[in-house]
């Protein structure tokens, strides 16, 4: 009799979405998730409204679409929505005072309670907007944050998320009727007396003083996490693992291609950032040189600003890899658009680091989605890009083989001769380093191998004398001596 499969962590993950989904009809009011109570996001019926400043008019109608996902992936109903010519978005109203008026009137008639914006709103706009609509007003920033306040799992996810969010929140807090009275303070203070005059603190310095204060915690919490994950990346540095990450868009396919190269298992849903914590794994070249692979949480057009602040100690996974596997997703109907937003995030994190971004490999994704023509413009915009489907697993082998050729090889080649005692450095060569040849001899084991400067010092006193031959730096360099290279 045959075993029931055990579902993979992802298929689980999965599981417990779908079964969260909002039912129409019901009350599914979010709730910030921070101590400060500041507003409610109610995502049930909601009505889309953007401003078209630049650009062609595929690229506005592109972004309200791609609002609209997002507005479905936080669980929502799409019910119309509105775009706005105009040379830039109004101080006021950031649609003008006509257009409001004529968005008033779609939500009347679709029975919407909500207005999403495709922009980031200021705190006079968001105000102004929902004083005239009488419905709930909320912009991109804030969707964003919400839909990655429902999908983090980690710790450190959701610490991160959380000081995204009261970093959106603090400008905007605002308070009602008594929450704007003084807690203690003079007359007012109701005869406290001693100890209870002064100007005192209203209720919203108070919660702006818990949100700093909370802001601060998370800081702290979130750079001890950073620690740990260097730490981890430096044990890889020291033992000469090559890293590659992937990076890509929101709902390119990148989780679907680390479970196409690693069998990782990992959790892949038709959603935007369905992937929010890194997830590493081991994996081998055709060659059997092994490496890390890191699945990174996916970039957006426009991406809020306080997100890449709190993930950038996630997003210097990317920094920190020896390749990045830039995942694209070929059925997009604008991909060189999704390639540019996720460019623009990698060199400003570059930037603030003061480094250099590593070397890139071009993925098309999808291109099982993707029609012939569209694939027929890629190749000829991105000659060098790998083509791929991590669903049907099209094209997969020879990007193992482009990844195998752009990983860094290590920089010393050594012949040795090892007693069969040591079995374990024979087995961290195979691990660590490129074994190009390996023979069993009566005295040991026979074997030429591309290694790292630690790797080589480890293996030193094993030299062959006069067969190894040194390819990278020069004899004097003191983390592997001369001998190295022949004794």
């Amino acid at each position: 009799m045959t075993e029931p499969r055990t579902p993979s962590t992802g298929e689980l993950e999965l599981e417990e979405r779908s079964s969260l989904r909002r039912i129409h009809g019901l009350s599914t009011e979010l709730t910030d998730i921070t101590e400060v109570e500041y507003r409610k996001l109610q995502l049930e019926r909601v009505v889309l409204v953007g401003v078209w400043t630049t650009g062609t008019a595929e690229q506005a109608d592109a972004s309200l679409t791609e609002l609209a996902r997002l507005a479905e992936t936080a669980g929502s109903e799409v019910m119309d929505g509105l775009v706005q010519r105009r040379q830039n978005p109004d101080p006021a109203t950031f649609i003008g005072s006509g257009k409001v008026e004529e968005l008033k009137g779609v939500v009347q008639g679709t029975g919407a309670d909500t207005v999403i914006c495709d922009g980031e709103l200021s705190p006079g706009q968001l105000r102004q907007l929902e004083e005239r609509l009488k419905v709930k007003v909320i912009d991109r920033t804030a969707l964003i944050l919400d839909i990655f306040a429902q999908h983090a799992r980690s710790r450190d996810g959701k610490a991160q998320v959380e000081l995204a969010q009261l970093s959106y929140l603090l400008p905007r807090l605002r308070g009602w009727g008594e929450a704007l009275s003084r807690q203690v303070g003079g007359r007012a203070a109701g005869g406290v007396g001693i100890g209870g005059r002064g100007p005192g603190e209203t209720k919203i310095e108070l919660d702006r003083r818990r949100i700093r204060t909370r802001m601060s915690k998370l800081r702290r919490e979130i750079g001890a996490m950073r620690q740990v994950r260097e730490t981890q990346r430096g044990n890889r540095k020291r033992y000469e693992v090559p890293s590659v990450a992937i990076v890509g868009y929101t709902n390119a396919g990148k989780s679907s291609l680390l479970n196409a190269l690693t069998d990782a298992g990992v959790l892949v849903e038709d959603a935007l950032f369905a992937t929010l914590d890194p997830t590493t794994r081991k994996a081998e070249t055709p060659d059997g040189r092994a490496y890390t692979l890191t699945d990174t949480v996916g970039f957006v057009r426009h991406l809020p600003h306080q997100l890449v602040e709190a993930f950038r100690s996630t997003l210097e996974e990317a920094a920190d890899a020896d390749l990045l596997v830039h995942v694209v997703d070929g059925s997009d109907p604008l991909p060189a658009d999704q390639v540019a937003a996720v460019r623009q995030v990698l060199v400003e994190i570059g930037e603030e680091r003061g480094d250099t971004m590593p070397p890139e490999l071009l993925v098309i994704n999808k291109t099982d989605a993707a029609g012939d023509l569209a694939l027929a413009r890629l190749r000829h915009a991105q000659p060098e890009a790998v083509f791929v489907s991590a669903h049907r697993g099209d094209g997969i082998e020879k990007l193992r083989e482009r990844i195998a050729e752009r990983l860094p090889r290590p920089e010393y080649e050594v012949d040795l001769l090892l007693p069969y005692t040591e079995g374990a450095l024979v087995a961290r060569l195979h691990d660590e380093g490129d074994v190009l040849a390996e023979e069993h001899t009566p005295e040991g084991t026979r074997l030429r191998a591309r290694v790292g400067p630690d790797l080589g010092s480890a293996v030193l006193s094993y030299a062959v004398a006069g067969d190894a031959a040194r390819t990278g730096g020069s004899a004097a360099d003191p983390e592997l001596p001369a001998t190295a290279a022949g004794r």
